[in-house]
């Protein structure tokens, strides 16, 4: 379990007040001049370091992603983008770091920003988030006021700003090129990769696009050494995480927790354990609605990380702990998921456009029984038919949380079946 002493996000819940004077007595801002005169190579180098790998769901290294843009200017600027659309459903961290922790998203953003050489940083924000824009907007202005953003920021002798964009409430524009379409104010449709957004991003300049805990984590670990963060977690999946735990449980929650943590560890001693108990849990979805499901045998043992996750087909993603009881209908819940990817498709891609609806009605007619067991495999061969080819991941998400289901319930799918026919009969 993680100490106290190792928290970054000291005011997950809100207890202090976000402005600028508490956050400077919880930590931040500390040094950030002496951070930033170590230079661009040392701050990659110590980035790569820690570990740390993307908070928004791919798990890339952030270091490596920081080490992508050019070192030298074609005449070009380059800029940084933080991704705060969070539309994952179960995902709620995002939306507690801003509102309660916002000037680590700030403070975040003028490191990394001069880590990458970037002119300024803009932070794309899901519309929804009205509150949480508002407070990042005070937050910046708290900042220039004291002279950490601007011409001279923190007296450092970089000029760099940080503006807030507000979307309007599309999935898809939590992909990065897709968020870099709407920033430009088009369509939120994903773009062909190459190029990638560090050689040609928002409005043709390198960008380098960023979830907001990846970002926000930042200036913790350069101030306390990539040792000290490499040092939590297990090998690969280094550092601290904040899960969000929602669903069945007695204390749905936002936690920081060190990577690696069981899953049953974490649901009984954060979010008060599976309401009615741990014999009543039906299934999890380990890392927001795209990954696939897991069923309690295997949420028995299994650790939220990266690699573990893997190793029995499903993922990290988000870190949103969607967890279900007995008294789940967890083929409707699935169905569901199904209309909410079918819903959100950009309609760019044939097998997504196509493929997410006609998923979505077959779900339905499994949701009541009303179909053949021959459907299962059609169904099965059609999501591997959508999944990877995409341009972006959608794709692979609206397929995923089927294929979970039926590695683990098809037994229930087909109970079903049998017993509509069997109805049907009498």
């Amino acid at each position: 379990m993680l100490a106290d002493k190792d928290r970054i996000f000291t005011n997950l819940y809100g207890f202090e007040s976000p402005g600028i004077d508490a956050a400077m007595k919880r930590g931040d801002w500390d040094g950030t001049k002496d951070i930033i005169a170590k230079g661009q190579d040392w701050i990659i180098g110590e980035m790569k370091e820690s570990g740390l790998r993307g908070r928004g769901g791919a798990g890339f290294p952030t270091g490596l992603k920081w080490s992508f843009m050019p070192k030298e200017s074609d005449g070009r600027p380059s800029y940084l983008v933080v991704n705060a659309d969070e539309g994952e459903p179960g995902t709620c961290k995002d939306r507690d770091l801003m509102r309660h922790d916002p000037h680590k998203l700030i403070e975040g953003c003028l490191i990394a920003g001069f880590a990458m050489r970037a002119v300024a940083a803009y932070i794309y924000i899901r519309g929804e988030f009205y509150r949480e824009a508002e407070a990042l907007e005070q937050a910046i202005e708290e900042a220039r006021a004291k002279g950490f953003l601007g011409k001279d920021a923190c007296g450092s002798g970089y000029s760099f700003d940080v503006h807030v964009h507000r979307g309007a409430g599309a999935y898809i524009c939590g992909e990065e090129t897709a968020l870099i379409e709407s920033l430009e104010g088009k369509k939120g449709q994903p773009r062909l990769k190459p190029p990638f957004p560090a050689n040609v991003g928002v409005w043709g300049c390198p960008t380098t696009v960023n979830n907001v805990e990846s970002i926000a984590v930042a200036p913790t670990i350069l101030r306390r050494g990539a040792g000290w963060f490499s040092g939590l977690g297990r090998p690969n999946n280094t550092g601290t995480k904040v899960f969000s735990i929602s669903g069945h449980v007695n204390k749905p929650c936002n936690v920081e927790e060190e990577m690696g943590i069981p899953l049953k560890e974490l649901i009984e001693k954060h979010a008060g354990g599976v309401r009615g108990g741990w014999d009543n849990l039906l299934a999890v979805i380990p890392g927001g609605s795209s990954v696939p499901i897991l069923p309690k045998s295997i949420c028995d043992t299994v650790l939220m990380d990266f690699d573990s996750l893997r190793e029995h087909q499903s993922g990290l993603g988000t870190a949103a702990v969607i967890v279900m009881d007995k008294s789940t209908d967890v083929v409707k819940a699935i169905a569901r998921l199904s209309e909410f990817y079918k819903h959100e498709s950009c309609g760019q891609c044939t097998p997504c456009r196509e493929g997410t609806g006609w998923m979505w009605r077959v779900m339905e007619r499994l949701v009541t029984g009303e179909a053949e067991k021959s459907e299962i495999d059609t169904l099965l061969e059609v999501t591997k038919q959508i999944e990877g080819h995409t341009i972006c991941a959608l794709g692979d998400a609206a397929a995923w949380p089927i294929q979970g289901l039926m590695r683990h319930f098809r037994p229930e799918v087909e109970a079903r079946i049998e017993n509509y026919h069997a109805k049907a009969a009498e």
